[in-house]
């Protein structure tokens, strides 16, 4: 068995396919110094880094993309467990609004040929997963509408974070038009969330005291 780290000198090697020639078991270990190991690590990870602003909104994109599409299986989900007419509207108008955002996407990614569904939304998942716990647990009526809207406008905070930096990369890239298209999705996330915090104050926060 040999165990091989870093580089051998010609004399080293040498001697050591002698050694595997005349089938004598070596074990070699050769230590390196740390700086060299992490050079080494750095240019393995060389192709995995992003380069430049532009791979960088790529990557923003894609995990828009990703978050968009969990989201249009999760609102049907908020809808059902609403008990509170005008939240139950409220969703239902954003996941339309949810669907042509995602269509948006796609059409920005085909413009910049970007493949979409290349990410997965890990903090999106979160967020769904969280909601969709705190919507199994029992509760009062009017304490789950309002834990509902906390949960949803979690979400939305996320998306208009998303979209704020996504706007904001387009424009120093130049992508004016997408940079539009972009700031209008960013509009409504943030329609969405003042509608929720309305609901909430007028009614749904007084109704769980």
């Amino acid at each position: 068995m040999v165990f091989f780290f870093g580089i051998v000198s010609i004399h080293k090697f040498n001697y050591l396919k002698t050694a595997i020639t005349n089938k004598l078991r070596i074990k070699l270990i050769i230590i390196l110094d740390n700086s060299f190991l992490e050079k080494l690590y750095l240019i393995e990870q060389k192709n995995n880094i992003m380069k430049n602003l532009e791979e960088l909104f790529e990557h923003q994109l894609q995990d828009l993309y990703s978050a968009e599409d969990q989201l249009t299986k999760a609102l049907p989900k908020m809808v059902k467990n609403a008990t509170d007419d005008k939240l139950k509207k409220a969703f239902e108008d954003h996941l339309e609004q949810t669907k042509e955002h995602k269509k948006r996407l796609e059409e920005i990614c085909k413009e910049l040929k970007i493949d979409p569904d290349k990410e997965t939304c890990k903090a999106m998942k979160g967020l769904i997963k969280e909601a969709s716990d705190f919507m199994k647990e029992e509760k009062d009526d009017d304490v789950r509408n309002a834990g509902i809207i906390a949960e949803a406008q979690r979400v939305e905070h996320y998306e208009i974070s998303g979209y704020g930096t996504a706007v904001r990369y387009a424009k120093e890239l130049g992508h004016k038009e997408i940079a539009k298209k972009l700031q209008k999705t960013l509009d409504d996330e943030y329609g969405a969330d003042d509608l929720l915090t309305k609901i909430a104050e007028s009614r749904l926060n007084k109704k769980a005291k």
